[in-house]
C-alpha cells in the first residue's frame, strides 16, 4: 500500500471522498459541510470534487437534517449527517435516541438504518460549557447505536469507512484537539501514515498502543496521545504501563481490557467524558465482575472530568480535564499503592 502522513481531517475526509466514489447512495448534509469543508475539516475539498448533490450545505435546523437523514437511510441510502458540535445533539435528541437509534427495532428489523452521525467533541482550548463536551458515554448508554471515537489518522478512516458501510447507525465523534487544524494547537501523535486505498478496521477491536507490565490504562480519543506521552515519562521513573485505545465502546472490546488487566494487576481508566455515570465507570464495573479471573493488586482508579460544566477559563478547564502530569500522578499512585489482600489478589 502506499502511504503517506495524513491529519485526522484530512483521513475522514478522504474516506468519505472514496465512498461518495464506490456507492452512489452515500452523501453527507450538514451546516457548512461544504465550500467551508466543515468547522473542524471533516469534509475539506468534497464539494468542489462531488457536487453539491451529494455534499449539502443545511439551513440551522439539527432536527430538520437528521430527520431526513433518518428518512433518507430507511430508503435504502447512505447519509452521513455533521452536527458541528456534539453539545448541539440536545436540540434534535428526539431524532436520535427516539428514532435514529430504535426505527430498526421498532420496525421488527424489516428495515436497515445505514447512516452516520458525525460531530467534534472535547475541550481544550476555551470553548466553555456549551461547545466543548464529549458525551460520548451518553450516546453508548442508549441502545441501538454504534460509537465511534478515533484517536489518530489511521484509525479514523479505517473506522469512518466501516462506518459508511454498516447497515446500523452510527455514532462518529472526533475530537477537535487531535484533527490537526493550523488554527489549534492538537496533540500531534494524531497524525500519522495513512493508506491511499480503502480498507476497513472493524468495530469492537482495541488496540494496544503501548505494551507493559505495571499497569494498564484505558483510554480513548485525544486521550490517547496524553496517555502515551504519560507512559514515557512512567518508564523514566521505572513503570512500564500498558495503553489500551477502546476506538469502539459500541461494541466495546471488554476481553483487550481484562486480558490487559489480567497481566498487570492495576487498571488506571483516563476518560475526557464525565466522570459520574460514564465510560470509565463502564471500564471499572467490566473488572469488578470479572473479579474471578481478574488478580487486582490495587482497587481501580480512575481519571476523568469531575462534574461540572467545563469551564471558560483556561486554568480552570485545564484543571477539570484530566491532563498528562495527573495521569503520571495516578499511575505512580496505583503502583506504589499496598498490594490488595483475600478475595481480589
Amino acid at each position: 500500500m502506499t502511504t503517506r502522513k495524513l491529519t485526522m481531517a484530512q483521513a475522514v475526509s478522504e474516506a468519505i471522498g472514496q465512498e461518495i466514489e464506490r456507492d452512489p447512495n452515500v452523501f453527507v448534509m450538514g451546516e457548512d459541510i461544504g465550500k467551508y469543508g466543515g468547522i473542524f475539516g471533516a469534509t475539506g475539498g468534497l464539494l468542489a470534487k462531488h457536487g453539491k448533490d451529494r455534499i449539502m450545505d443545511t439551513p440551522i435546523s439539527e432536527t430538520a437534517f437528521i430527520g431526513t437523514a433518518i428518512g433518507a437511510a430507511a430508503e435504502g441510502m447512505r447519509p452521513i449527517a455533521e452536527i458541528m458540535f456534539v453539545d448541539f445533539f440536545g436540540v434534535c435528541m428526539d431524532m436520535i435516541y427516539n428514532h435514529m437509534a430504535k426505527n430498526i427495532y421498532m420496525a421488527g428489523g424489516n428495515i436497515k438504518m445505514p447512516m452516520v452521525l458525525m460531530a467534534g467533541i472535547g475541550g481544550g482550548y476555551n470553548d466553555a460549557a456549551q461547545h466543548s463536551q464529549c458525551l460520548y458515554g451518553t450516546f453508548a448508554h442508549m441502545p441501538g447505536m454504534k460509537v465511534v471515537v478515533p484517536s489518530n489518522a489511521y484509525d479514523a478512516k479505517g473506522l469512518m469507512t466501516q462506518a459508511i458501510r454498516d447497515d446500523n447507525p452510527v455514532v462518529f465523534l472526533f475530537h477537535k484537539g487531535i484533527m490537526g487544524l493550523p488554527w489549534m494547537s492538537y496533540f500531534e501523535g494524531s497524525t500519522n501514515e495513512v493508506p491511499e486505498e480503502q480498507y476497513t478496521i472493524p468495530f469492537g477491536q482495541a488496540k494496544v498502543v503501548r505494551e507493559g507490565a505495571d499497569v494498564t490504562i484505558v483510554t480513548l480519543s485525544q486521550m490517547v496521545q496524553k496517555t502515551v506521552l504519560a507512559a514515557q515519562q512512567l518508564a523514566d521513573a521505572a513503570i512500564d504501563a500498558e495503553v489500551i485505545d477502546l476506538r469502539t465502546i459500541v461494541p466495546l472490546d471488554r476481553e483487550a481490557v481484562l486480558k490487559s488487566v489480567r497481566k498487570t494487576g492495576r487498571l488506571l481508566v483516563a476518560d475526557e467524558d464525565y466522570l459520574s455515570f460514564g465510560l470509565s465507570g463502564e471500564i471499572a464495573a467490566l473488572v469488578a465482575e470479572n473479579l474471578d479471573s481478574v488478580r487486582l493488586k490495587a482497587p481501580v482508579r480512575r481519571l476523568a472530568v469531575p462534574d461540572v460544566p467545563i469551564p471558560f477559563s483556561r486554568p480552570l478547564e485545564q484543571f477539570v480535564i484530566p491532563q498528562v502530569d495527573a495521569i503520571v500522578a495516578a499511575a505512580q499512585q496505583l503502583v506504589a499503592a499496598p498490594q490488595l489482600e483475600g478475595a481480589y489478589a
